[in-house]
């Protein structure tokens, strides 16, 4: 399966049961000619990630220049007005509370500066991705989280503002992150609505994590049905003992 995007795609859809396709993040220094540009102007490159859901497109700098967080956390390289635009937003986020100088340090920037982000459906990725996002619910969480225990050995961070800080966190650390999102990306993204959040894995262990997916999902999937069981049996009177309730879920 390593390697067969189409097909981790497919696995992850169906084992998590998405709503929303998942979008491959790649950062690149050229790109082929055969990925097109993204059309049109949008607000913040947040954006990016639910027009991926449609094709592959490429994106630069200037594509990004009206989210100055955004070029911000993506080390992208800055348009001319960015510092001005950058230090307007900071002030603006600073007045109202929202972020203050101890924050600064602790949001994400990636490491590296890239020329070019690719964004495309998983399936369809013409490149190796670096990070994959998937829009997930609580349940889903649940799951993802459990896979995080058993291919990473420790908990995924949940963060929060801004949403995009999730890209840089998994890109330097290598390991999967939780984003809640923020405020900007719930008014620019249609598909974030208040019950989704996103999370990010590390397109290098996408394979393992999609293994452990599969086997947590079905796992829950059969826990529920037996815990299903003892509560109604309990609800009802009994006191089943495990063994019951096995027997009742194979029945």
């Amino acid at each position: 399966m390593e390697n067969n995007y189409a097909k981790l795609a497919e696995t992850l859809s169906a084992s998590l049961k998405l709503s929303q396709p998942p979008v491959a993040v790649c950062f690149a220094e050229t790109v082929p000619n055969s990925i097109p540009q993204h059309q049109g102007q949008v607000a913040a490159g947040c954006r990016f990630w639910e027009d991926a859901a449609f094709g592959a497109f490429v994106t630069s700098s200037a594509d990004h220049a009206l989210c100055a967080i955004g070029v911000y956390t993506h080390n992208l390289t800055p348009p001319p007005h960015h510092a001005t635009e950058l230090t307007d937003s900071l002030q603006a986020l600073g007045e109202l509370g929202y972020v203050t100088a101890s924050d600064l340090p602790q949001i994400p920037v990636l490491q590296s500066r890239p020329a070019h982000v690719v964004y495309a459906p998983l399936a369809e990725t013409p490149l190796a991705p670096d990070v994959v996002l998937l829009f997930v619910d609580a349940g889903q969480s649940l799951i993802l989280s459990e896979a995080t225990q058993q291919v990473e050995n420790q908990n995924a961070p949940a963060m929060g503002r801004p949403a995009c800080a999730v890209i840089p966190q998994v890109m330097n650390t290598g390991r999967a992150a939780l984003s809640l999102g923020c405020c900007g990306a719930r008014a620019y993204l249609d598909v974030l609505g208040d019950d989704v959040a996103l999370f990010a894995i590390p397109g290098k262990k996408l394979a393992a994590y999609t293994e452990r997916i599969t086997a947590l999902a079905q796992a829950n999937d059969t826990l529920w049905k037996f815990h299903t069981i003892r509560r109604r049996e309990v609800e009802a009177g009994r006191t089943p003992s495990v063994k019951t309730s096995l027997a009742a879920l194979g029945a």
